[in-house]
């Protein structure tokens, strides 16, 4: 009896150490949330260091990676994770999709920087290869540093499916990430969610979703930032896949259509 209380109150030390972990790791993902929100809000509000108005409008998707570190040591590397999201078929953009951020690069450096990254997807295609579960930057989509700023409206071409920003010490500017891989975090996406074997595909079409504030104040900041760019510029939609336009997010205008998930 004495040896069954112990093997009783073992089993609930471990139970409550499991529930912990669990806790702990969803703090974490919360927390990235919100940082990725005051990402985009910052940039909103710094009009000469913020994305181009008409490049938000066609996106379709924005991916945050804040406080990733990029340390080398004549072997180079990057490093972080963040959240994607999408436009959905009804033009909306989805809850986040949470994912991982990883590169390398050779070359004599030494030093250790923390920087906040933002990509923005101009096609579909980009957005495909991480529901399935992996893009390479380069070579499954093309990127190409981001232009900044009011100034920065005229050089925003058509070449590029990705365009690439950092912010390191206040200051905001397009960058290369080519080579940089981008995985979905699938543990990640499973705890938020509450639901195992959660895939990118359902969170962006909506089967799965989440009461979590800090994932709707999320949306709400990317949403408002394609928002402003519909009202201060009427550029080029993207195509829908069914050949029949969707609804766009409430408020904007001109109409944008979007594939069909």
């Amino acid at each position: 009896m004495h040896m069954t209380q112990r093997i009783l109150a073992g089993l609930a030390i471990s139970s409550l150490a499991l529930v912990a972990t669990v806790a702990r790791a969803q703090a974490r993902e919360e927390a990235k949330v919100l940082i990725a929100t005051e990402v985009l809000e910052e940039l909103r509000g710094q009009r000469d260091q913020q994305i181009p108005a008409s490049l938000m409008q066609r996106a379709y998707g924005v991916v945050v990676v804040p406080n990733v570190t990029k340390a080398a040591f004549v072997f180079g590397g990057r490093f972080g994770s963040g959240v994607l999201s999408a436009r959905d078929s009804q033009g909306r953009f989805s809850n986040p999709v949470f994912i991982n951020l990883g590169g390398g690069s050779v070359g004599w450096q030494i030093g250790v920087q923390e920087t906040d990254i933002v990509l923005v997807f101009t096609t579909p295609g980009g957005i495909e290869n991480i529901k399935e579960g992996k893009l390479t930057l380069g070579a499954g989509a093309s990127v190409a540093a981001g232009p900044v700023g009011r100034q920065g409206e005229v050089a925003v071409g058509t070449d590029a499916e990705v365009y690439a920003y950092s912010r390191a010490r206040g200051l905001f500017a397009g960058m290369a990430l080519d080579g940089t891989v981008i995985t979905v975090s699938d543990a990640s996406n499973d705890r938020v969610y509450g639901k195992t074997d959660t895939t990118a595909a359902e969170i962006i079409s909506g089967a799965v979703t989440t009461k979590s504030e800090n994932i709707r104040k999320f949306v709400a900041a990317v949403t408002a930032s394609a928002d402003a760019g519909s009202t201060t510029t009427k550029s080029k939609s993207p195509p829908a896949a069914s050949g029949a336009p969707a609804t766009p997010p409430k408020g904007s205008e001109p109409a944008q259509t979007f594939p069909v998930e």
